[in-house]
């Protein structure tokens, strides 16, 4: 698609397609995503061939949404995971999650909740959602990768960003309409939580409409932010981003030259203040309804970083974290430790791991790389973790009847 002279002529070509939509709604057919009137969107049912050497991958996800859990899945469960891809892990199979490996390891179910394209706010609402409608789960993991997630919080619509190569990816795979998100009020100066606009089926084929997607997407501050700076625009409103950049204390220097970094450092420093928000808010949910909260962090490019320059772009949320007292596992430090160990350079050390996502034996990694975080977090232990005499222990429900 050629580069879009105006803002508003990119938003126009976003249009969904109705056959999209049809699909994407319909109970019958097989689709990766499905509508969710307050996510937008979760889990559908799907095989895409996006697996490890070519492969079909199998997905699917039970009654609430959730990906499919076998392991034990008959047994109480008190972990819950909350993220985007990394955390549904997407390009493996259910049974090769890293939810399963550790379930398998420690004899209990891990929910996995994750869902791709999320980012950390959707994922917040994800968790909020779940963790309000029933019993929920003692334990809640809310995984932020470090890559777009903090952006994705504030966009309206990530799929009018993605529509430049979401038409390659074929009916099956429609996703990223519109959903709950936080963005800045210019006016208050505050951030605040927006409903999903199009919260009905009816009302999602307004998708269709390019002079409602101008309308409901002129003014989302991130879209723009983000559409320039993957080339997809050539200007931006620079009367409305420097009111943002008033709040968040970035002004442009008078004459200064370079728009573009400017505008890059004006979209992280929105983006990491809604992730600050995010962790708050997740912070005070859990603490209102006694549960406890661990927050995992990792994005191959901020494991690069700490390789490569022993920095990483992340660090306002790490430090936001360190000053909330949060209880943190950062798989970046894991997989920056584990380097250590290899005569490899970082692209043949991520390849063992990563095909984009985590490939099978990446899951299984991380499974056995946050393992002693959640043992020695978890009360009681694991079954398979608990000390003392191993005839006081019960094993009905584990072990067959002779």
């Amino acid at each position: 698609m050629p580069i879009s002279t105006t803002f508003d002529q990119f938003i126009r070509a976003s249009v969904a397609r109705r056959e999209e939509l049809d699909a994407f709604l319909s109970p019958d057919q097989p689709t990766w995503a499905k509508f969710d009137p307050e996510l937008g969107y979760v889990l559908g049912h799907s095989m895409p061939r996006d697996g490890l050497d070519g492969c079909l991958t199998i997905s699917n996800a039970g009654a609430d949404g959730a990906r499919r859990s076998v392991v034990y899945a008959d047994r109480p469960c008190r972990i819950h995971t909350f993220g985007d891809s990394f955390t549904l892990c997407h390009q493996v199979s259910d049974h090769e999650t890293w939810q399963e490996v550790l379930a398998a390891h420690f004899g209990e179910p891990v929910r996995n909740y994750g869902m791709g394209g999320y980012g950390a706010y959707q994922a917040y609402r994800r968790l909020r959602k779940v963790e309000s409608l029933g019993p929920g789960a003692e334990y809640l993991i809310l995984y932020i990768w470090g890559g777009e997630d903090h952006y994705r919080s504030a966009l309206r619509c990530r799929s009018a960003l993605t529509h430049v190569w979401r038409g390659r990816m074929g009916t099956q795979m429609f996703h990223g309409n519109f959903w709950p998100n936080l963005e800045m009020d210019l006016g208050s100066g505050t951030l605040v939580e927006r409903d999903n606009p199009l919260a009905t089926p009816e009302a999602l084929y307004h998708m269709t409409d390019p002079e409602f997607m101008v309308e409901a997407l002129r003014d989302d501050l991130m879209m723009q932010l983000s559409a320039y700076l993957k080339g997809h625009i050539r200007e931006v409103d620079l009367k409305l981003l420097g009111q943002l950049a008033e709040i968040l204390r970035l002004p442009r220097a008078p004459g200064a030259e370079d728009e573009r970094a400017w505008v890059s450092a004006l979209r992280d420093a929105y983006a990491f203040a809604t992730s600050r928000e995010v962790i708050d808010m997740a912070l005070e949910f859990a603490a209102r309804h006694q549960r406890k909260l661990l927050i995992a962090l990792f994005c191959p490019h901020i494991t690069r970083q700490l390789i490569t320059a022993g920095r990483r772009d992340d660090q306002p949320v790490v430090d936001h974290l360190r000053a909330r007292g949060a209880r943190v596992f950062d798989m970046n430090l894991a997989h920056a430790e584990d380097f250590k160990n290899f005569n490899l350079d970082v692209d043949a050390y991520l390849r063992r791991f990563l095909l984009g996502h985590y490939h099978p034996a990446g899951n299984h990694f991380f499974a056995f790389a946050i393992r002693k975080t959640l043992v020695d977090w978890l009360e009681p232990k694991p079954p398979t973790y608990r000390g003392g005499d191993e005839r006081l222990i019960d094993f009905r429900g584990y072990l067959e009847q002779a």
